[in-house]
């Protein structure tokens, strides 16, 4: 892609509501812009970021054996009434009419939605345990929507709903979701802690927040700093490693606010481990057992041949939340650098263009073919200005690798950077085995 041609409204000017860096740098760097108080339009360059979380998530959530669906953003009333939520949920639900005056909702989130398909398809025991799981825009009307992406009423998330016979089932079927997070967190270049955590509106009685430290977040967080020494790499994929996990992250005292208690965590905690801070919530898990599946008659035939409510939990990631947070955890003053595996691109190429320097540029395209060749997604930066301004931009940006056509460089070497790190002078070749090797 050659940046005249790639549409990113680069900008100075920030409304004053924008208080937080990720919000700052998602509008400066043109990855989104506001349509109305807590509604954005994903511009190309935030798109894509977005896109490929998606992707990491969607691979991850393959691996454990959930199957992608895709479920409709605007839902009937009528299943919700079924649930008894419709009333419940408050005012954060967003309640419409179809022209025939049916009542309709803007989806919040989709247990209802999920119970009653699965209770039209699925009758007997033999066809547990089932994963499901869709990636969709949701909508909750928030009373006061605010830092950019990270708070506001219409966000992508992926949400997963597991259906299992027995209680011992549907703990195993959390168990291979909870490892499920921490994998895709991983591979997001975040450390994202489990916290036991409050239901919520949801409900259930087993709970975990998966939250990142952030000074700007909105969860107050009290843990055990040994719960960061926990290297997941060391579980298998098997039922009685998954539960030897869950205990050993559950054994190490992490919890939001909600679960705080002061005497409990000064008597388990050494004064010198706790950790009092910030943290953004990035994924929940939540295990239910019939609480809908109950009220909305998902019955299936037991092998005793007896009718019983299915047990169930649900599963989520913020998706388009996961690119602010993301902001915050690798923000460095007015730098960004993405992770390698959600970076927009791979590489910039930055040519000197001063002084109309054609050398500069048709070298810069040689190397641009040379790398697309290779399969790797390059950013030619060919407008016309001072080097200063195109380094700001980049930094903004935040490509995490650099090309430098510059003053330094030689016939058939150039200076090679990665962000917040030192200039090398590298061969094209050099350069090639760095980007792939990473």
């Amino acid at each position: 892609m050659y940046l005249s041609k790639f549409f990113v409204p680069i900008t100075r000017n920030l409304p004053t509501d924008a208080k937080i860096k990720s919000h700052q740098l998602m509008l400066r760097a043109g990855m989104i812009k506001q349509s109305s108080a807590g509604i954005y339009s994903w511009l190309p360059l935030g798109f894509k970021i977005m896109k490929k979380i998606e992707q990491i998530v969607r691979e991850e959530q393959n691996r454990i054996g959930a199957q992608e669906m895709l479920m409709p953003t605007i839902q009937s009333a009528d299943i919700w009434k079924e649930s008894g939520r419709y009333d419940d949920y408050g005012e954060e639900m967003l309640r419409i009419k179809d022209r025939q005056g049916r009542e309709m909702l803007y989806g919040p989130t989709n247990e209802e939605l999920v119970t009653d398909i699965f209770r039209s398809s699925v009758k007997s025991y033999k066809s547990l345990p089932q994963i499901l799981y869709h990636i969709q825009w949701k909508f909750r009307d928030e009373i006061r929507p605010r830092f950019g992406v990270m708070r506001c009423r219409e966000f992508f998330m992926k949400d997963a709903y597991s259906f299992d016979l027995s209680d011992e089932d549907a703990k195993k079927s959390y168990n291979k979701m909870f490892y499920s997070y921490i994998k895709t967190f991983n591979r997001l270049g975040l450390k994202a802690i489990p916290m036991s955590a409050d239901t919520g509106p949801i409900g259930g009685d087993l709970s975990h927040e998966f939250i990142i430290l952030a000074d700007t977040g909105e969860s107050q967080i009290y843990a055990d700093k040994k719960i960061f020494e926990i290297d997941f790499k060391k579980y298998n994929f098997d039922n009685e490693s998954l539960q030897k996990m869950r205990e050993d992250f559950s054994s190490i005292y992490a919890v939001t606010d909600e679960k705080y208690n002061e005497k409990m965590f000064n008597e388990r905690v050494k004064k010198a481990n706790q950790i009092k801070t910030k943290g953004i919530e990035v994924g929940h898990i939540f295990y239910f057992g019939d609480k809908y599946s109950k009220p909305l008659n998902g019955l299936i035939d037991s092998k005793d041949g007896k009718k019983i409510a299915v047990k169930m939990g649900s599963y989520g990631i913020g998706i388009s939340r996961l690119v602010g947070a993301t902001i915050e955890a690798n923000y460095n003053s007015e730098v960004m650098k993405w992770p390698k595996s959600i970076s927009p691109f791979d590489v910039v190429i930055i040519p000197n263009l001063s002084k109309n320097n054609t050398e500069n540029l048709e070298k810069a395209e040689k190397i641009y073919k040379d790398l697309k060749k290779q399969n790797i997604d390059v950013l030619l930066d060919d407008v016309d200005e001072n080097m200063s301004n195109k380094f700001k931009k980049h930094d903004l940006i935040g490509i995490p690798y650099q090309i430098i056509l510059g003053s330094k460089s030689e016939k058939d070497k150039f200076e090679f950077k990665e962000l917040n790190s030192k200039i090398e002078i590298l061969s094209l070749e050099a350069i090639k085995l760095k980007l792939k090797k990473d």
